[in-house]
């Protein structure tokens, strides 16, 4: 693991989770095993920060397991029913109940972090992403929200082969689905209108920029990289952590016209509420000893 330990750190001991599409991705034992969040989290503890990542959940003390989330998950949402029966009620019940554990830790996560990145590609349903962020922008957190290009270059190549054997019925049923199903092209990577008051709009990347970086933690090429050297970031979220390591980030104040401090960075100092606290009780126990000299 690269660790940075020359200089000012700010992100040394900052605890930071990782949000972000989980159910509808291409493949869960994929993005679990070499998704964005692998690399971020790579990223940010080479800085010394505490990264919370909901595909590897903390364990909780005194609850075996508690909350955590693999391929039963998946099959607890298939027995999901809509019957208005009495079995179709056990059964709801049932999984709402057993979800309720992933739920309640993952948003324990986002309580006890500093801030929150958020990757919300516009193609992909998601509940439990904004859901985080609300809850981490009521508590005035920081929420690095990451949308980046949406493109299908297989949809392209497939219309243009309709096309050159002159396949009208293909196309037709191709026009079908795409009316149906969440196949918009975003190259531009343009988040949804109600996000941009909720997150504020200092806080949007249109990519990671992995590229930069690889080499140093030896990342092998995939279809994020692709993408970004198809569409390179023009605000990347690995840059901008690389200078929040070393000075805090200013807002844009629209009614001055300039740049402010913005306090919604709050990296709580947790070492030294440590050392605070040891240095109260030394002084406690010595004015103890001058009032009751002889007590033990």
């Amino acid at each position: 693991m690269h660790r940075e330990t020359s200089g000012r750190s700010l992100l040394r001991n900052a605890r930071v989770y990782l949000s972000g599409p989980m159910d509808f991705v291409a493949s869960r034992a994929e993005e679990k095993q070499s998704g964005w969040r692998v690399r971020v989290k790579e990223f940010l503890q080479s800085y010394g920060a505490t990264v919370f990542d909901p595909w590897l959940k903390p364990k909780v003390r005194g609850l075996h397991e508690y909350g955590r989330e693999d391929v039963a998950t998946v099959k607890l949402r298939e027995k999901w029913t809509f019957a208005p029966t009495k079995e179709g009620a056990r059964t709801r019940a049932e999984c709402a109940r057993t979800f309720w554990e992933t739920m309640h830790i993952d948003l324990r996560m986002v309580d006890i972090s500093d801030f929150v990145i958020a990757y919300c590609p516009t193609n992909i349903y998601s509940v439990g992403t904004p859901h985080e962020i609300i809850v981490a922008r009521q508590q005035h957190k920081p929420v690095l929200f990451v949308s980046t290009a949406v493109v299908f270059p297989a949809l392209d190549e497939l219309e243009k082969h309709l096309d050159s054997v002159g396949d009208t019925q293909g196309k037709k049923l191709l026009g079908r689905l795409a009316t149906r199903v969440p196949i918009r092209p975003n190259p531009q990577g343009i988040p949804s209108l109600w996000y941009m008051p909720l997150i504020n709009g200092h806080n949007f990347f249109d990519g990671f920029g992995f590229e930069k970086y690889r080499k140093k933690f030896n990342w092998s090429i995939g279809p994020t990289d692709e993408r970004e050297r198809r569409y390179p970031p023009k605000r990347s979220l690995l840059q901008f952590l690389e200078n929040l390591n070393h000075k805090l980030p200013k807002k844009w104040d629209a009614n001055k016209g300039k740049f402010v401090q913005d306090d919604d960075w709050l990296l709580l100092d947790h070492r030294n509420v440590q050392r605070t606290s040891q240095d109260a009780r030394v002084h406690n126990d010595a004015n103890a000893q001058k009032v009751c000299p002889h007590s033990s």
